[in-house]
């Protein structure tokens, strides 16, 4: 079961800045990536994060793991203010407890250097200066995440290995120093779907072993209900819909959750089932209006939806939110 509060977010926002034509020119508009939301990860869970491409999904993870600083909003990591670390001993510590799975093996992993470098690089930068204490490590962890027999493979390059080696290779990088949380990017959508269960196996595997938690980021519905406790669901930055995995894929609330679960094909030619009732497509994420951000598409809509800001998340079941004025 899932234990203490580990990871707290609370208005989280990033905006970017867009520029004209000519460079020196100050930004005059924002995209607005991810926009005051609020979530919680709890020690030993994976919290899901679930939205087509473009809704912010990415953006959050890499905030939670300081590859991005927030334009406003706070992050906590047991208590510890996340926002507030900058660089020294403190940041090194961050690192150490906090890792990210990125999604394409074939670009996370450098190509000049061998398997045992990458696996072993988090380890020297965190002061293990003992090589074989490296070596002593990165072969337990290559083959906890199957890379076996790692003597094999430790000395290889990630060209020699396959889309699904190279992935098992990323994730003893993120594990090698035993983090309490990690935030995993859609790790199996650059895989053949022959071995995409297996890693998700891995991992979950791992949270068991190694006590990790994650922030799981994925578009594919059915790999959030395989691998997620909970699950929030992202549009145009905006959390609209968070609860327990299978009650929101069994009782989706928001026009838009709904709209999702109904785009999942079902293998079954016979089945029928009913159109998406939502109109039109995504729209540009650039300086959107204060209103609901599903406002345009929602067959539920009206000039009160039109009028009103984009509402707050509304508990309707015990641990069950949604933002939606109709509801």
């Amino acid at each position: 079961m899932p234990g203490h509060e580990l990871i707290k977010v609370e208005g989280l926002t990033k905006y970017f800045p867009v520029k004209k034509r000519i460079m020196l020119t100050r930004a005059v508009s924002y995209i607005h990536a991810v926009d005051e939301i609020t979530f919680t990860v709890h020690e030993g869970e994976i919290f899901g994060l679930v939205g087509e491409s473009g809704c912010g999904k990415t953006t959050t993870g890499k905030l939670l793991v300081k590859l991005y600083e927030p334009t406003r909003g706070t992050i906590t990591l047991d208590g510890q203010n996340v926002v507030a670390i900058r660089r020294g001993k403190h940041l090194r510590e961050f690192r150490r407890r906090v890792q990210m799975i990125f999604q394409d093996p074939y670009e996370s992993l450098n190509p000049r250097m061998t398997i045992f470098d990458i696996v072993a690089e988090p380890l020297a930068v965190q002061g293990v200066r003992s090589l074989k204490e490296r070596e002593e490590r990165v072969a337990e962890i290559l083959s906890q995440v199957g890379i076996t027999p790692p003597e094999t493979f430790m000395f290889r390059y990630p060209h020699e290995l396959s889309g699904g080696q190279r992935q098992r290779v990323a994730i003893a990088r993120a594990m090698v120093v035993g983090p309490q949380f990690v935030a995993a990017d859609e790790p199996t959508s650059m895989l053949d779907v022959s071995i995409r269960a297996g890693v998700m196996k891995l991992l979950l595997e791992l949270k068991d072993t190694l006590g990790v938690s994650y922030l799981y980021v994925t578009h594919d519905l059915a790999v959030a209900r395989y691998m997620c406790d909970r699950m929030a669901v992202m549009y145009l930055g905006k959390i609209v819909e968070l609860g327990p995995t299978e009650e929101v894929i069994q009782n989706p609330l928001h026009p838009y959750t709904r709209a999702l679960i109904a785009a999942v094909p079902v293998p079954d030619p016979t089945y029928h089932r009913e159109p998406v009732e939502i109109k039109g497509d995504i729209a540009a994420p650039i300086d959107p209006p204060p209103n609901c951000r599903f406002y345009p598409r929602c067959p539920l809509s009206d000039s009160a939806c039109e009028s009103s800001p984009h509402p707050d998340l509304r508990e309707v079941s015990p641990g069950h939110f949604v933002a939606c004025h109709k509801l």
